[in-house]
């Protein structure tokens, strides 16, 4: 049987590369998809329903049968959600909470076709910072990195300083678990490492 065309329905540089990275060839579409939690929702089943919403969008874009992938990341402190920062200030406020502590980035990722099918996988990881200064924020703050991160860092960028330790995917953390992904595609007959 032939490959299926594999869709990244994202618009982050970031999963398109980490794609890439595992040899998967794909296009990418941008679903509008609202990332509102829902009221009682788990931070772990608000990541899990983006990332198939994402996907659902994604599909409804493509015009031939094809594998789309969703995905998406939260960061989540003291089971509170950390999103993208609404301003200078909310950034600030997220970089002094997560100043000397530890976190969890939570990253799901959902695959899904044209037979309906749609499964996903949550990654969990745990993050913990060194203790941050305030200047060290607001310098931060000013390379722009942080505008459009959850939680207002990438562990891949300038925040990597910030990181003493890391337990789970480095992946998953900077937005698209790669592991997971892998075996998600594989499962819909997209080889991985195929000669």
């Amino acid at each position: 049987m032939p490959t299926p065309p594999v869709v990244l329905a994202s618009s982050s540089p970031r999963r398109a590369e980490l794609l890439a990275q595992i040899g998967v060839s794909f296009r990418t579409v941008v679903p509008e998809v609202p990332e509102e939690v829902l009221p009682l929702e788990s931070p772990e089943a608000y990541v899990r329903r983006l990332a198939e919403d994402k996907a659902v969008a994604g599909l409804a874009l493509t015009e031939a049968p094809a594998v789309v992938v969703g995905s998406d990341t939260t960061v989540v402190l003291d089971d509170t959600i950390l999103g993208k920062p609404r301003h200078r200030a909310d950034a600030l406020d997220m970089l002094a909470r997560l100043s000397g502590r530890s976190h969890r980035v939570m990253s799901a990722v959902a695959v899904t076709d044209h037979h309906g099918r749609c499964h996903s996988r949550v990654s969990i990881s745990e993050v913990g910072f060194r203790s941050l200064s305030v200047a060290e924020c607001e310098a931060y703050w000013e390379t722009g990195e942080p505008v459009d991160k959850a939680g207002a860092y990438a562990i891949q960028g300038l925040a990597a300083v910030f990181v003493e330790r890391l337990a789970g995917s480095y992946s998953g953390v900077m937005g698209l678990p790669l592991y997971e992904t892998a075996q998600l595609l594989q499962d819909f007959g997209v080889p991985i490492l195929d000669p």
